[in-house]
């Protein structure tokens, strides 16, 4: 099916003439219909029709959101008054205040730093990794588009599947790892009856429930979700403060020392940055004229702080772990971990349980956003994909962090320290690539975006500048990264374990190549 239709404006502001457009890249088609009346989806009575159709039945009765990806226009939208624009901040202090960046905490004593150091490092590098997301948070609302699409208007048609698979992946992993977190916790307050395995089901299974639903359950429950966890953590703050250690010394000196806070500083920063490659999922029903400051000042500190506080009380408990050996049992027994920890450490110990029972809801959380956020980006690896209701990714989704979370239950540090650290990496290139493209090449300006060609290839970037300097970006982690698995060449001149300056290497790199890169591009091909 062919029809005429004005192009409008390419990303550079310039006309484009009328050309033939395939059905499949209308915008102003639900998603599915275009691709059916395009030829990509089968006859009308195919087993993916139905289930569409299945879908809108739902959508109508439950508002289960069957259209996710599709792009919300200016007029679809309704005002948002400023006590609902403060779930740009809420909405991540729900999704961070939990048990496993209270573990994550944990991570600067085990490198062998000071209490002071560790804080210090957590505080800054939270703040450095959600400023990142909060950046990339700015383009939802002004584009309506979710931000798996955004990127298309870097990386092309074709390169951004393979950001959409990562972010899938991303997004499945940090799930896993609640999971595991939250598990744990259930196995305590049941004095070991209820096993692991079942914690981390109970988990994911009540987070898919949530996300099920879609958008607008998810903003109501992260909404207010975050108050609970808030006060857990000042009860933990206040028990386990006058415990903490702020005498003993780093227990490593000159490149060590310099290694360990480079590793911790990879490690937290891609926790708060690992949320930019989704970030624009939340953002896009609000008013594209708001305040792109607002945005990126709620979702940096609604990312940082909440972020810090659950860290640094883990950085906090963990100091106190040189002169308390109960607790220090607790936390490096494999079959107890650090639900066990939390609940050695608050009293009484009836009242130890309750709140620990409060904190394993935290898990859920981040499973919520994440389960979300990773079905939406599976329906953008190919149009046959988008054609698959999002309630079925998320059932693909829900079975894979179910694995992932069962395989990696056993050694939780490791699966922090490798897992986090990787996701930095590649959201450090993902971010720059966003800014140079928006400020040097779109010149700061969402009218030199087509968005009306948000789902057309012909209209997007071929990407052949941020492939480039992604794939740069990757030579760059590899030379720069620590991890157990591998110490990259850079990272090893760094004391005699290593020192991660994958992050660093990797943002040099991309910032540098992207520019003569994307300039080339456009000078070749115009687009």
């Amino acid at each position: 099916m062919d029809v005429d239709a004005e192009k409008g404006h390419d990303g550079y502001g310039d006309k484009k003439t009328a050309v033939p457009v395939d059905a499949s890249s209308r915008d102003d088609l639900p998603l599915g219909e275009g691709d059916v009346a395009g030829g990509h989806g089968g006859s009308g009575g195919g087993i993916l029709a139905r289930l569409r159709t299945l879908e809108a039945r739902m959508d109508r009765a439950f508002h289960l959101e069957s259209e996710a990806i599709v792009r919300k226009r200016a007029e679809d939208k309704r005002p948002v008054p400023w006590t609902e624009q403060l779930t740009m901040a809420l909405l991540w202090a729900s999704g961070t205040m939990n048990t496993s960046c209270f573990a994550t905490g944990f991570l600067g004593w085990e490198f062998g730093l000071s209490l002071r150091q560790s804080v210090a490092i957590t505080v800054c590098a939270s703040v450095l990794g959600a400023a990142l997301t909060g950046y990339c948070a700015t383009f939802g609302a002004a584009t309506g588009l979710r931000q798996i699409s955004v990127s298309r208007y870097s990386f092309g048609w074709w390169p951004n599947k393979l950001v959409a698979f990562l972010n899938g992946i991303q997004q499945m992993g940090w799930a896993a790892v609640s999971c595991i977190t939250g598990g744990l916790a259930l196995t305590a307050v049941s004095d070991g009856r209820l096993s692991l395995v079942v914690g981390i089901v109970v988990l994911a299974v009540v987070a898919l429930l949530i996300s099920f639903v879609g958008l607008r359950a998810i903003l109501v429950y992260e909404r207010y979700a975050w108050i609970v966890f808030f006060v857990i953590f000042l009860v933990i703050y206040g028990e386990v403060g006058p415990y903490a250690d702020n005498a003993t010394p780093a227990s490593v000196t000159g490149a060590n020392l310099s290694a360990a806070a480079l590793s911790l500083l990879s490690i937290v920063y891609g926790s708060s940055a690992s949320w930019c490659t989704m970030v624009s999922d939340y953002y896009v029903h609000y008013p594209a004229d708001v305040s792109r400051v607002r945005v990126f000042l709620l979702t940096t500190f609604g990312l940082a702080i909440p972020t810090s506080i659950g860290m640094v009380a883990g950085c906090v408990a963990a100091s106190a772990l040189n002169h308390q050996p109960a607790w220090r049992d607790a936390y490096t027994d494999p079959d107890r971990g650090v639900g066990y920890l939390v609940q050695d450490m608050l009293h009484p110990r009836g009242f130890a349980k309750f709140l620990l029972t409060l904190l394993v809801l935290s898990g859920i959380n981040v499973n919520v956003v994440s389960i979300y956020s990773s079905a939406i980006s599976f329906q953008q690896l190919a149009r046959p994909f988008a054609l698959v209701p999002r309630f079925l990714w998320t059932l693909f989704c829900f079975a894979c962090i179910i694995a992932l979370a069962l395989g990696g239950r056993q050694k939780l540090n490791d699966y922090l320290q490798d897992f986090l650290s990787l996701l930095g990496y590649w959201c450090t290139s993902y971010a720059v690539i966003l800014f140079e493209e928006h400020y040097v090449f779109r010149r700061g300006r969402f009218e030199n975006y087509d968005l009306d060609g948000w789902n057309d290839p012909a209209r997007l970037p071929l990407g052949l500048g941020a492939s480039v300097a992604f794939l740069l970006g990757v030579v760059a982690w590899v030379l720069g990264m620590d991890e157990t698995w591998f110490v990259g060449p850079l990272a090893r001149l760094i004391g005699d374990a290593g020192g991660d300056v994958a992050n660093e290497f990797a943002f040099v790199v991309t910032a540098v190549s992207y520019l003569p890169a994307r300039y080339l591009e456009l000078k070749r091909f115009g687009r």
